[in-house]
């Protein structure tokens, strides 16, 4: 025999079986809506204090000269990237085509950060890890999503210390450990094939509208010299003529100008140096080198120890 039930006892009814069965799912392994991915959030320090990341970026702004080639190293495109500024066209860099897998993110400003066009790209983190931005650009970027600075002012951070915080950024840092460890065996490789770099020193030349450059410690553009094993100058500086003789080092590395634009300058030609033949010319500032050089980054690094390295083997086979 059937019983008929009011139709207000089972709406009732329904609700408590509907309440039963919510109780019966709390206990899966499904995350609380609202609830931030693993590792977030994490706070990272900068020349401007720190910035708290709440939860794992999904549209990403690098706002640094060379940062979006790392946000690629980590497996992120970026959705607008700052310019490279020079002759290169980073749009074709040969290191990073397979991690852009056709993408050509949007540009957001070269010599300076376009601020508004970075706000249209509406990013949930905004990286200048390299960017050299003043306290003024660091507030007003940060008022549009977190953003994460240089960790010191007006100084390039190592190349492995910035993948590691870009790595913190986007929630990715044990991939950050093995990217810098994938890297630094390739710079092993290199110096174990040539022991004849252990304890010699280069001058570091970039000459750029006639002057003469020698680069430092503090220039990402010398790290690859540095990685290889040889002593580069502490400081970057311009040369006027009558300091030229700075860069007679046991080897010279020439950046942004060919062999003939070089030796144009007759003190430069004079150096010994110079006149022995010790001289890599590692490309013009269009050339692929010279942007992977300026890039100094975990993609490009790899690239233009392939394109330098024999050169220098050259040099300091040749060196007394």
């Amino acid at each position: 025999m059937s019983v008929r039930v009011p139709a207000r006892f089972a709406a009732a009814l329904a609700a408590v079986l509907a309440l039963l069965l919510a109780g019966c799912g709390s206990g899966s392994d499904e995350p609380a809506q609202g609830a931030a991915a693993p590792g977030f959030p994490v706070t990272i320090p900068h020349a401007f204090g720190q910035t708290t990341i709440p939860d794992r970026p999904v549209r990403v702004v690098t706002v640094g000269y060379n940062d979006a080639d790392f946000a690629l190293a980590l497996g992120t495109v970026p959705v607008g990237v700052r310019d490279f500024i020079g002759a290169f066209d980073e749009t074709t860099r040969p290191w990073a085509q397979q991690q852009l897998g056709g993408q050509q993110p949007q540009q957001v400003g070269g010599n300076e950060i376009d601020i508004e066009r970075v706000a249209s790209l509406q990013p949930d983190l905004i990286l200048g890890v390299y960017s050299y931005m003043d306290r003024a650009t660091y507030d007003r970027l940060s008022q549009i999503a977190p953003t994460v600075a240089d960790p010191t002012e007006g100084v390039a951070a190592p190349w492995q210390e910035q993948t590691r915080i870009t790595a913190r950024a986007l929630g990715v840092p044990e991939r950050g450990e093995q990217v810098v460890g994938d890297v630094e065996r390739r710079f092993a490789d290199a110096r174990n094939a040539n022991p004849q770099f252990a304890g010699k020193d280069i001058g570091v030349a970039l000459v750029a509208s006639g002057e003469f450059n020698i680069l430092g410690r503090d220039d990402a553009r010398s790290q690859l010299f540095s990685g290889l094993g040889l002593a580069v100058d502490p400081t970057t500086q311009t040369l006027s003529s009558e300091q030229l003789g700075q860069l007679n080092k046991q080897g010279i590395a020439v950046l942004g100008v060919p062999p003939q634009a070089a030796l144009a300058n007759p003190v430069f030609a004079n150096l010994p140096a110079v006149r022995e033949n010790r001289v890599a010319y590692v490309g013009d500032e269009a050339s692929p080198v010279a942007g992977a050089l300026g890039f100094s980054s975990p993609l490009s690094l790899p690239y233009a120890l392939d394109q330098v390295t024999p050169e220098l083997a050259r040099v300091y086979g040749t060196t007394p």
